[in-house]
């Protein structure tokens, strides 16, 4: 009964305070969706396999809640790219800038940035920050930047890194 109750009240400040509400895109517990419905005991979420999940009022107070579209559904999109040790990196900084300046749903403001982020064991790793006006495109986005900084990689003759290992075998045989 404490539960129903706790479940209750929470609902009451779900309706009030509107930390989230109804197309709200929200992640809980690892489990990313849309908040399609909200009343007094759970709140419902669709996930993107369109699975439904009832959720209790209590944890989406009491729990930790990522609301992606609360104060504005723009979001940010991080792509790292592992190129080959030798790799011209300003070169790779350069056409990772130019792929999110000429896709079209990449905002201008604030505009995307392009760093070279660190020595990683097997590669240099470069990483694109860009915005999105929201989430809808935002999976069909990446993919399209990926397989633009592929094409523009290979073209600049750019290596994408892979894990490298150097094994050393010793024996007592010739």
């Amino acid at each position: 009964l404490q539960e129903v109750v706790a479940n209750f009240v929470c609902g009451l400040i779900l309706l009030f305070e509107r930390p989230l509400r109804v197309g709200d895109v929200v992640t809980i517990e690892g489990m990313t969706g849309t908040v399609t419905k909200i009343h007094m005991r759970a709140t419902t979420i669709t996930n993107w396999d369109r699975h439904d999940f009832v959720v209790p009022n209590k944890n989406l107070i009491t729990g930790t809640l990522l609301n992606w579209t609360l104060s504005a559904p723009t979001n940010r999109v991080v792509i790292s790219v592992g190129v080959a040790y030798g790799t011209d990196t300003e070169q790779a900084r350069q056409i990772l800038h130019a792929v999110a300046v000429d896709h079209p749903l990449v905002l201008e403001d604030p505009p995307p940035m392009a760093t070279f982020d660190e020595f990683a064991d097997s590669s240099l790793i470069v990483t694109l920050r860009g915005y999105l006006p929201d989430l809808e495109n935002r999976l069909r986005t990446i993919t399209e930047l990926h397989a633009e900084i592929d094409k523009r990689f290979a073209a600049a003759g750019i290596e994408i890194a892979f894990p490298q290992r150097v094994v050393h075998l010793r024996g007592g045989s010739d």
